[in-house]
């Protein structure tokens, strides 16, 4: 007890993480894994040092979780942690370094106790053959999100380069979880659902996929850039209707859900930053911030540049809402308790730059970041990556589906968009063409019937 310095409830987007976390018996969707290569033991050691700091500046990273015994769960904050390290020997004649360190500490079949902080480990070992040490760190999203991880690098190396009294004071996260809480009322956020996914009777379930509640390891991977000439008049077309491209990857992402499903009226996850609403400093604090939200949309009779405004305008409003839980969101559907209400992922943001972590480490000797792979439980995920001109896609699915051809079907989706929208914004959205011609046949494997898929000129009968 003389350890503990605070407790306090979990963010609405903690319990859901902690409800699939004990869920899973085998191997942890929501573990975050990063690599980063260091020139030598003195410098990863140096590191460590710094990185014990940032730990002893911000709660979050003293933090484990409570819950046997308790009504609800809660996050305990310690006064003092040491980050775990292990220091491991492996063989080389066993395989490339890197690799070992990812197969012994994947996700997939690794997991952290919750309980114990800091709920983040590493694991460093020689690479002589490439002449450097490998650092694997393991953070828990329960207190971690992409952000929470390159401010934890930056900070780090801010301090090993003498430049502590330069950082800005840490924000306790408990400030963060106030404000989720206590922002926007239940009964403002069920209101919100309800009218917008009220008469919602089944789940969204693209190529067949329903199981929410993987461990990622079916996942396979695949990306493309999107040509030039593309990603431009996208971002033309979205300034000339004042609107900003977020809205138009999500249009484009409920067309192939429609087509993909036969179904007018789609529902699909959105990944929110989580820090517009947080309050003062949410930019700079470290912790979990992101949620995932259910976005209805429509492809219907309505004219293409009419159907993107409007999702616009809701995209907006489902940000006051930021701070809901997924739970609550779901319960507002009709689609009974036990099942899921959607099964795929829209992830758009923001990579202009690249990651903080990358362009510090690059820019400080000795250390190299070499990457990591997410996943969650959910069979469907669809990355886009906004790199300030050109626009990355990035598709995560599970077996037996193709992610490549995951990435085709928003590629054409997205080029039937920017074509009719520089010709015939009125054009109704159930008479876009947005898969290519060859996937047809292959769609009627998935469940989506002839009558319910017609040929394209026939588009429009589906509705």
């Amino acid at each position: 007890a003389a350890n503990v310095q605070d407790i306090y409830p979990l963010a609405p987007l903690q319990e859901g993480i902690l409800f699939h976390h004990l869920m899973e018996k085998e191997g942890d969707p929501y573990l975050l894994p990063s690599l980063l290569g260091f020139a030598s033991r003195e410098r990863l050691e140096r590191f460590m040092g710094a990185l014990q700091q940032v730990m002893d500046r911000h709660d979050i990273l003293r933090t484990g979780i409570a819950w046997e015994g308790l009504e609800q769960p809660v996050q305990v904050v310690r006064r003092r942690v040491r980050f775990p390290l292990e220091i491991l020997t492996l063989d080389p004649a066993q395989g490339d370094i890197a690799e070992q360190l990812e197969a012994r500490y994947d996700p997939r079949h690794y997991r952290l106790d919750v309980s114990q902080a800091p709920l983040m480990q590493g694991y460093a070992a020689e690479d002589a053959a490439q002449g450097r040490w490998l650092l694997r760190l393991l953070s828990h999203h329960l207190i971690s999100d992409h952000t929470t991880v390159e401010l934890l690098v930056e900070e780090a190396l801010a301090i090993e380069a003498g430049q502590l009294e330069t950082l800005a004071a840490p924000a306790p996260f408990r400030n963060f979880v106030a404000q989720a809480c206590l922002g926007v009322s239940q009964a403002e956020h069920e209101t919100f659902f309800r009218q917008m996914l009220g008469d919602i009777e089944e789940p969204t379930a693209p190529f067949g996929l329903l199981d929410v509640q993987g461990d990622g390891s079916q996942v396979k991977e695949a990306g493309e850039k999107l040509p030039a000439a593309l990603s431009a008049q996208l971002r033309q077309q979205a300034r000339r209707l004042g609107v900003s491209t977020a809205s138009l990857m999500h249009l484009a992402w409920a067309l192939v859900l429609a087509r993909t499903t036969g179904r007018q009226d789609v529902v699909f996850g959105t990944v929110l930053f989580g820090r517009m609403q947080g309050g003062e400093q949410s930019d700079r604090v470290l912790g979990m911030f992101i949620n995932t939200l259910p976005l209805r949309l429509s492809v219907g009779s309505q004219g293409l540049g009419a159907g993107l405004r409007q999702v616009h305008q809701l995209l907006a409003q489902l940000l006051r809402h930021e701070h809901a839980p997924l739970a609550l969101a779901q319960r507002c559907s009709a689609v009974p308790a036990q099942t899921p209400l959607f099964s795929s992922l829209l992830n758009y943001r923001y990579s202009v730059q690249g990651s903080a972590a990358a362009q510090a480490a690059q820019e400080v000797e000795g250390i190299e970041e070499l990457g990591g792979h997410e996943r969650t439980n959910y069979p469907l995920t669809l990355s886009v990556d906004d790199l300030g001109e050109d626009f990355l896609i990035t598709a995560l699915v599970s077996e037996p589906v193709d992610p490549q051809r995951v990435c085709a079907f928003m590629h054409e989706a997205l080029q039937a968009v920017a074509t009719a929208l520089g010709a015939r914004p009125e054009t109704p959205l159930a008479s876009l063409d947005v898969l290519p011609s060859q996937e047809r046949a292959q769609l009627l494997g998935w469940g989506v019937s002839q009558r319910e898929y017609p040929r394209e000129e026939g588009l429009a009968a589906l509705f």
